[in-house]
């Protein structure tokens, strides 16, 4: 079993561990979707992580699910970024921007527009907005002649990633997302190529990942996806059988790694290890939950055959997380008050361990 301090190969990168930083929403983005000071200062303090990947980024103005996101369509959010890729890159590391069309999870009064989605059929739960909580509303469904361009913005996206520094993308195909929303039995109502048969239904991620192959090559690509999940009220009926069908095609583009969420049983995502013969990072713990991964959860799926193991909460408590787990120091916890209320605290002032005499 490989060692989670020892090197990865990962496309063109060598990383030095196999330690992610996973994608974590923290709504720190400027007025416009800019990217601050302050954000290069938490990325680059976590940059002896083999890979970070950031929070989810907005492809689009209508692609942005929460207030104080950031985002990559435009030429001020494009300069904005090279700040914290220079920051990490500076400290040694290596970084991808996770590319996050929100579709139905979404507000108008976020981002002035109806939300979209493949069906009319609205998200369960409340979704943030300017003044508070909102019950998330019908989206408009999407024209079919609509869909591709949907699909192209995460390659625009990824191509103004990497203009700004990044060393690649990660596409969010999981948590309810609009790729998770053409991947759903209950979200995705569509009776024509993007809905209905899985095949169909696989149709969106994989021309939003050939797309994105194409705009910044393979070894720069990869995506994240949540096998059975549920979250925002997305249900997957077939989810063995579907991711299955969805890793097959993908195998085709040869991305730089699948992103698992260990959001279904165990049996499920061990057959996923065996359709996908690329680099598998892996998310131990449940999007959103309260669990924060250490290295029992960590050794456990790299022997079961993940390459990289992403850690999401351990990572935002614990800016030298490489270090703790390289040397056996306890992990601090993570403070939920402040994941989203804005701000330097709970987000660039978590100490680094200090060891006593």
């Amino acid at each position: 079993m490989p060692s989670l301090l020892s090197s990865y190969h990962l496309g063109e990168l060598t990383l030095p561990n196999r330690i992610v930083m996973a994608p974590m929403s923290r709504v720190r983005a400027a007025a416009g979707g800019l990217a601050t000071d302050s954000m290069a200062t938490y990325y680059a303090q976590r940059a002896t992580a083999g890979l970070i990947v950031t929070e989810g980024v907005q492809p689009s103005r209508v692609g942005q699910s929460n207030p104080g996101t950031p985002g990559l369509h435009t030429d001020e959010q494009t300069g904005s970024w090279r700040q914290v890729t220079d920051a990490v890159h500076a400290n040694g590391g290596r970084i991808f921007a996770q590319i996050m069309h929100g579709g139905r999870v979404s507000h108008h009064e976020t981002t002035g527009l109806q939300p979209v989605g493949p069906s009319a059929v609205p998200g369960e739960g409340s979704v943030f907005t300017p003044s508070g909580p909102q019950p998330m509303p019908v989206p408009r469904a999407l024209k079919t002649d609509e869909v591709p361009e949907h699909a192209l913005s995460y390659a625009h996206a990824a191509r103004r990633a990497v203009d700004a520094g990044f060393d690649g993308v990660e596409l969010h195909g999981a948590n309810g997302y609009l790729i998770s929303q053409f991947l759903s039995s209950n979200a995705n109502l569509r009776d024509d190529r993007y809905g209905g048969s899985i095949a169909n239904r696989i149709r969106f991620a994989v021309e939003a990942a050939a797309a994105t192959v194409e705009a910044v090559g393979a070894a720069r690509t990869g995506i994240r996806l949540s096998p059975g999940g549920g979250i925002w009220g997305v249900t997957e009926n077939d989810a063995a059988e579907l991711n299955t069908a969805l890793l097959t095609e993908l195998t085709r583009l040869d991305l730089a790694y699948v992103h698992l969420a260990a959001t279904t049983d165990e049996e499920v995502l061990l057959q996923l290890r065996k359709t996908w013969p690329g680099t598998l990072i892996v998310s131990p713990t449940m999007p959103g939950g309260p669990q924060q991964t250490g290295p029992a959860e960590a050794d456990h799926w790299l022997g079961l055959g993940a390459d990289l193991i992403a850690f999401g909460r351990s990572f935002l408590a614990n800016p030298d997380l490489v270090e703790r787990l390289r040397s056996n120091l306890p992990l601090a916890p993570s403070d939920e008050n402040t994941f989203y209320q804005g701000g330097d605290a709970g987000y660039i002032t978590y100490p680094t361990y200090q060891h006593t005499s």
